[in-house]
């Protein structure tokens, strides 16, 4: 047999109100009343129906997460701290892909209006200050992860800084001739990941007192097969380096398939180190900058429902640092290993 909230009321003889507020956990009733509640609602095993409890509490118990591109390793590892979350919290997940510029202003535009969710989590997509002050106007409670605006409490990651750390590493084992693999600024997107890592690989190169060899520098898309096209334009040059930052592990495995290619030794003549941390470089012992992945989705849920329960809230910056993960894709340099790339070449 249903069992409906004026049941629950009746036998725990209270009004319907009285129920809804107990279940709502809304303040204004006495302990041994809510105890009472609780109780009878334990007892009939009632269940308050979605629907109407979101048009009471004006929720709909979703939580919208926006992402470029969800597929990429980086992406799908941080999603996963954020289902988790979710999960835990008996919250529905609703994830917009976002593969063009058009398509991020369209969610940006209309999902402050149509209210289908709680909040929203924006994920390595920078927010205009105008689209940020319309979703406070909207009333929308918005989290930025692996992204910044002042207006917003945003998880970040100091990329600066773990640019700089790989590329300082890199010239502690004694690697000079040090190349860089960038990642591409899709779109208008403005990745700021991509300019970060290259003020970090500058900094490092300035401090070492090293001068900017632009021919060392290749920019390319943040996957395997743009990082092994780049890698193959670096590892080609009359005077090679003897050693690679790439800005992605995904682009850091394709380094490692054109030094295969090549006939080239890692880390015997070349070093290659990656930034993320994702799995599988665990599994290709690729020494990597790791990035908190997991951590930053599940603590950018928990910001987020914070807000929503507690709206007034200021925005909050929180930053997390990349950490060296030492592999054996990495060594010290050594000026007796190594052949011309043209010797390489040949050898195919």
């Amino acid at each position: 047999m249903f069992t409906t909230i004026h049941d629950v009321a009746r036998i725990a003889g209270v009004g319907v109100g009285t129920v809804s507020r107990v279940i709502n956990n809304s303040p204004g009733v006495r302990p041994s009343t809510r105890e009472k509640v609780l109780s009878v609602i334990a007892e009939l095993h009632y269940k308050p129906d979605p629907i109407a409890r979101s048009m009471i509490s004006k929720r709909t118990g979703a939580i919208g997460v926006i992402v470029p591109f969800f597929t990429r390793p980086f992406i799908t590892e941080m999603l996963k701290g954020v289902e988790s979350t979710l999960a835990h919290l008996e919250k529905e997940l609703v994830i917009y892909n976002v593969e063009n510029d058009s398509q991020r202003d369209r969610y940006f535009t209309e999902l402050p209006m149509r209210r289908k969710v709680d909040g929203l989590l924006v994920i390595s997509l920078p927010v205009a200050d105008a689209v940020s002050s319309s979703f406070k106007d909207a009333g929308l409670q918005v989290v930025l992860v692996d992204a910044y605006s002042p207006y917003l409490t945003s998880v970040v990651v100091d990329n600066i800084q773990g640019a700089y750390e790989a590329v300082k590493y890199l010239l502690s084992l004694g690697h000079r001739r040090i190349g860089f693999i960038n990642g591409i600024i899709e779109g208008n997107f403005k990745f700021n990941q991509a300019n970060d890592r290259l003020i970090g690989f500058h900094r490092a190169l300035g401090e070492a007192g090293l001068p900017f060899s632009p021919e060392l520098v290749q920019t390319s898309a943040w996957d395997r097969d743009g990082g092994k096209a780049a890698a193959m334009q670096l590892l080609t040059l009359k005077k090679r380096p003897s050693a690679i930052f790439a800005a992605s592990d995904m682009q850091a495995i394709g380094v490692i398939e054109a030094a295969r290619m090549l006939h080239i030794d890692i880390p015997g003549e070349l070093s290659v180190i990656g930034y993320d941390g994702i799995e599988i470089s665990e599994l290709l012992e690729l020494t990597t900058m790791h990035q908190p992945t997991l951590q930053m989705g599940e603590l950018g849920i928990a910001r987020l429902i914070e807000q929503i329960e507690h709206p007034d809230q200021a925005p909050e910056l929180i930053r997390f640092n990349a950490t060296l993960i030492e592999r054996r894709t990495t060594s010290p340099y050594s000026a007796d290993k190594g052949t011309d790339a043209f010797d390489a070449i040949e050898a195919l």
